[in-house]
C-alpha cells in the first residue's frame, strides 16, 4: 500500500479516503488543506497538516497525493491545488473504480477521480484533475480535457470533446461529435445538440411546481 496526503477536510476528501481505503493500491496517511483553514489536528483520525508544512511533514519522495475538492471556482481551485502540489514535486495519484466499465486502451491523467458505474468506451481520453461521478456514460472517441467536472448520469455521445474546466451537471446529454469550449456550464437535465463556445452557459428551468396541492390528487 503506497502512503498518500489528500488536499481537503470536507464531504470530497471523505469520500475519497473511503474510495482509496476500500479499493485502490494507496492508502491515506494525512489530510492538509492551507494553514488558514485547518480547523482541527484530526480529520477521519487521521492527522491534519497546513499544506505549508506538508511537504516537510510527509515529503514527495515517500507519499503520493491527491486534491479532494469540487467544482468551486470553475474547477479553478482544484487545478491551482494540483499546480501547487506539482510544484512541491508530489506525483499526483488518481482513483479509477474496479466497478467502472473501462477498456484497456483508456487513458487518463494524474489526479482523476472516476466512480463506479461510469461506462466509458473504446478509444476515449481523459486528461488532468477530471472527476466522473457515479453512472455515466462517455461514448466512444470523445474527449475530455483537463479540468473537467461531470456529475452523475451524463450522456457524452461518441465524438465529443469536453473542453478544459467544464462543468456537466446531472442527467445533462451531449449529442455525438459536438465540442464545448472551455469553462463551458451544462445545467441539469441540459440537452446539447450543437458546439458551444467558451464559457457558455446551457441551463434549462426546472419543471414548475403545479398550483394543486397534493392533497387534491385523485390518484397517484
Amino acid at each position: 500500500m503506497e502512503g498518500i496526503v489528500v488536499f481537503g477536510t470536507g464531504e470530497i476528501a471523505a469520500l475519497a479516503c473511503r474510495y482509496f481505503e476500500w479499493d485502490s493500491p494507496h492508502q491515506v496517511a494525512a489530510f492538509t488543506v492551507d494553514a488558514a483553514f485547518v480547523q482541527s489536528p484530526v480529520f477521519l483520525d487521521r492527522p491534519v497538516v497546513s499544506f505549508e508544512d506538508v511537504a516537510r511533514d510527509y515529503p514527495p519522495d515517500r507519499f503520493g497525493f491527491f486534491v479532494a475538492l469540487a467544482y468551486s471556482q470553475l474547477n479553478r481551485l482544484r487545478a491551482a491545488r494540483v499546480a501547487a502540489a506539482r510544484a512541491l514535486g508530489y506525483r499526483l495519484v488518481s482513483y479509477v473504480s474496479t466497478r467502472a466499465t473501462t477498456f484497456p486502451d483508456l487513458s487518463h491523467g494524474e489526479n482523476c477521480f472516476i466512480l463506479e458505474d461510469n461506462t466509458i468506451q473504446p478509444f476515449v481520453r481523459i486528461g488532468h484533475n477530471v472527476t466522473l461521478w457515479s453512472g455515466n456514460h462517455i461514448g466512444h472517441h470523445s474527449t475530455i480535457e483537463d479540468d473537467a467536472f461531470i456529475s452523475s448520469h451524463v450522456v457524452v455521445s461518441g465524438g465529443v470533446r469536453v473542453g478544459r474546466g467544464c462543468f456537466l451537471g446531472v442527467n445533462s446529454t451531449i449529442r455525438d461529435h459536438v465540442t464545448l469550449g472551455e469553462e463551458c456550464v451544462v445545467g441539469a437535465g441540459a440537452l446539447v445538440l450543437e458546439d458551444q463556445g467558451a464559457h457558455g452557459v446551457i441551463a434549462p428551468r426546472g419543471t414548475e411546481r403545479s398550483p394543486v396541492p397534493s392533497t387534491r390528487l385523485r390518484r397517484i
